[in-house]
Formats: structure tokens, sequence, C-alpha cells
């Protein structure tokens, strides 16, 4: 079966660790060239050597619009084009209403919101130039969906993606360019081990504890893997998606309304 991405170029930020990797991983087993839009490059040069000649890491910082204009371009000058741009990169934070302090609302709300809508519209732009469609994939969550105690920063966000992308979809359909988003459940990563350190740290518990309760909300039984989240991506950005825009797409193993 031929690759689905052959000769597709995909940009993901966030892409040197966690479902970024697992995104970047996916797309390049299925053909496409990447490129690894990151501010860690130890991951990421480790990461474009791992996976070799088709896929190149750019540090970038996508609160920086300059930053992220300027991967895209590099992405063109190396691969010739662009057909795929993930906005995955994020940032989550355990913080009670009461204990959140502007300084943290405005970094959630500048990675997680601006990060998010200056990498759609640099993808766009270049798209747009193309004159050849292409496809959108925003990093929402299960957050975005339903209230989270103690995460109401990181769930507006997230609720901004989802409305972000469905206005964006309607905007470039006529440009033949699909918007859609991607809101994960509870899925092992190195941010979310973190996390749990937190709140088990929070709640006098332990981390194994804290795993196992949000592992029992879960009505499939585990919890969720990057290649689930990464194989759902990359057939989002595929033509076997091409009549599916402005959708926001869920992997979380049954919870609901997540």
């Amino acid at each position: 079966m031929a690759e689905r991405h052959a000769g597709k170029t995909a940009l993901v930020t966030g892409g040197a660790n966690g479902i970024g990797r697992g995104i970047v991983e996916r797309l390049h087993r299925d053909g496409a060239n990447v490129v690894v839009a990151d501010i860690d490059m130890t991951a990421g040069r480790a990461l474009e050597t791992a996976l070799g000649s088709r896929v190149v890491a750019l540090e970038t910082d996508v609160r920086d619009e300059a930053a992220i204009t300027a991967s895209v371009e590099q992405a063109v000058t190396r691969f010739g084009r662009v057909d795929i741009m993930v906005n995955n990169a994020g940032y989550i934070m355990f913080s009670p209403v009461v204990e959140t302090s502007a300084d943290d609302w405005r970094r959630m709300m500048d990675v997680n919101i601006n990060g998010i809508f200056l990498g759609m519209k640099a993808g766009a732009k270049q798209m747009i130039a193309q004159g050849t469609g292409g496809s959108i994939v925003n990093a929402s969550s299960g957050g975005g969906r339903k209230g989270v105690p103690n995460f109401a920063h990181y769930c507006a966000t997230k609720a901004a993606i989802i409305m972000m992308s469905q206005a964006a979809a309607g905007e470039l359909a006529g440009n033949r360019i699909r918007v859609n988003c991607y809101t994960p459940g509870h899925v092992e990563t190195p941010m979310m081990n973190g996390l749990l350190d937190t709140i088990a740290g929070t709640q006098g518990t332990t981390r194994e504890q804290v795993y196992q309760a949000l592992e029992d909300e879960v009505p499939w039984g585990r919890w969720g893997k990057v290649e689930d989240v990464a194989a759902t991506v990359s057939w989002l950005c595929s033509d076997d998606a091409e009549y599916i825009t402005g959708q926001c797409i869920a992997m979380n193993g049954g919870q609901l309304p997540w």
C-alpha cells in the first residue's frame, strides 16, 4: 500500500517530546517530510538524527510570530512546500483559581492560544500561496470540552482552540484548507508524569494512586498512548479525511463528554 503522505511536508510544533514526538514519528512513517519545530533542540536534534534525512529540527518559540513564520519559510526552503501544519505545542499546570497569578494566566494564554493561532496563521498563509490546499490540525484537550477543577486557565485555552479551529475551517474552506483539532484524554507523556507528581503532592497521596484513579475514569480501561493520538492525527491529515473540516476529534477511551 502506498504511503499516505508520500511527497507531503508536515510541520509539527512541540514535536520533540510527548504527543508531538509521536505525531512526528507517525507522519514520517506514513511518508511525509517532517519539520520538528520546538524550543527543545536537544530532543529535536536527537529525533532528527534518529529518523534521518526527511526530518529537520528547527528551534521555534511558538509565542514569537517571527519565529514560527521563519520555521515555515525554512520548511519550504528545505522541502519545497508545507501541506500539513500540526499546532501541537502546549503547556499545562496545576493551579487553583485563587492561587493562579496574572503571570501564570498570561503565560498559559500566550503558549496555548497565541501559539496555536500564530502557527495556524503561518501555515494557512503558506498553503494559500501554494494554491493546492492543505490540512491544519490544532491541539485541544478534553479540558476544552469539560471544566476540570484546578485547571481553569488551561481549560479556557483549550476551549478557545476548538472555537478558533471551527471559525478558521469555514474561512479557509474555499482555499481547500481543512482545519480540525484533537482532544486527547489521559495520555502517558513526560509532561503528564510530572503533573501526576504535583497532584499527588497536593492530595497527600501517591503518584500511583492518582494514576489509578484517573485510569478508572476511562471506560476502555487504560490510559491513552501517544500512538493513539498520532494515528488519528495522521489519518485526519490524509486524503481519506478530505471531507472532514471544522471538527474536534477525541481520543479518550470513551470518556464523555470529553
